[in-house]
């Protein structure tokens, strides 16, 4: 018994002697993935991915196919001088007031390998120079082929040879809860990316543009964004970043963007015809309440109520009373006065498209044939 436990305890020791010895000399066998620094320490490293590897959840592969075609827009416009400044006693008082150019910082999308960029009106507005940058660093002077104030949407050509083209996504598939990235160019810091969902769907009222339809998000847009993509998950474009509500100037988390629909829309408009041509029947829309139903004795529970109409106009031509209530228009249900506004906009001057309307307890199939939409009056701002 006692030889046993001899052999035992040399054996024992033979092995804690043998692991001091590899431990100290090669500790890799021992740990797999430990390191010892210069210092010393000892460290864990993962090991290396596989060429290619994707991390699960990772969007990655999005921001790469969109992000090169997303440009940093840069305008300047030339101070408006003071008529007195040529007096020379004005000078000697107050110096040489309003001297320095006006600068701006925004951000577009090429959607168009012939050289066409969206961005929003209010980026480009009364600018004097817009200088292009995209992604690769070269840099090209822009011109305005053509702007649409009542969707804040403008369109920019450069001419440049290969230039990268975001694909066109769809945003009327779009639902709440579909994860987005917004890229653009916030602050002048650099073309950025960042993430969120969709928060909800077809905003407006917000008293922003004449034709409100916004994709809300919380991916973070700032000052510079404007202008910018709104992309899927696949790298699609699906909206023009274009506000944010804040109070301090920066995202808290509420931006809103302006679908590629409406953008698509206003492009083919632009390039083929110089303007944006849309449809007007010459009515007052209001909110459908129980108050106006029951003004009007109308039974309706939806829709919107027609509390004016244009004499002569295309309303009053096609049969449209004061107290009607539109249901829809061309087919698709209308439920408030901005779904209203939209949904005849869309139509083509001169053509005739069906509505349906709710007079009292009957319901009426008209036709009417849209005008042309009288172009909005602005006043410049920057």
């Amino acid at each position: 018994m006692k030889r046993i436990w001899l052999l035992f305890s040399q054996t024992v020791t033979v092995l804690v002697a043998a692991y001091f010895v590899v431990a100290t000399l090669q500790p890799d066998w021992i740990r797999k993935g430990a390191i010892r620094s210069g210092a010393g320490i000892a460290l864990i490293e993962a090991p290396p991915a596989a060429s290619g590897y994707v991390p699960p959840g990772s969007l990655s592969g999005a921001a790469r196919k969109a992000s090169p075609a997303v440009v940093s827009i840069n305008t300047s416009t030339a101070p408006a001088r003071d008529p007195r400044s040529n007096d020379p006693w004005f000078r000697f008082f107050f110096g040489d007031m309003g001297n320095e150019p006006q600068t701006g910082l925004g951000s577009g999308v090429i959607v168009s390998p012939d050289g066409y960029i969206l961005t929003n009106n209010h980026v480009v507005e009364g600018a004097d120079e817009i200088d292009v940058t995209l992604s690769d660093s070269r840099r090209a002077r822009a011109r305005v082929v053509g702007t649409d104030p009542e969707t804040d949407l403008a369109i920019l050509k450069v001419e440049l040879d290969k230039l990268p083209v975001i694909v066109l996504g769809n945003s009327d598939e779009l639902a709440v809860g579909d994860i987005v990235l917004a890229i653009g160019n916030p602050f002048g810091v650099g073309q950025t990316v960042t993430s969120g969902i969709v928060s909800a769907l077809g905003r407006s009222q917000l008293g922003i543009n004449t034709f409100e339809n916004f994709i809300q998000t919380d991916a973070a847009i700032n000052p510079g964004n404007s202008g910018g993509a709104l992309v899927d998950v696949n790298g699609n474009l699906l909206g023009i970043n274009t506000a944010i509500y804040s109070r301090s100037g920066g995202s808290l988390g509420i931006g809103f963007a302006i679908p590629v629909s409406t953008a698509r829309m206003v492009l083919d408009g632009i390039v083929r015809e110089g303007k944006v041509t849309r449809g007007w029947i010459g009515v007052e829309p209001n909110e459908l309440s129980p108050e106006l139903a029951e003004t009007f004795g109308v039974k309706a529970t939806e829709g919107v109520i027609i509390t004016g109409v244009l004499q002569d106009g295309p309303a009053a031509v096609g049969g449209i009373r004061p107290g009607d209530v539109i249901v829809q228009v061309a087919g698709k249900p209308v439920t408030n006065v901005a779904g209203l506004l939209s949904s005849v906009a869309a139509l083509r001057p001169g053509e005739a498209a069906p509505f349906q309307v709710q007079r009292g307890n009957r319901m009426l199939d008209l036709e009417l044939t849209p005008g042309v939409r009288p172009q909005a009056r602005r006043t410049r701002q920057r």
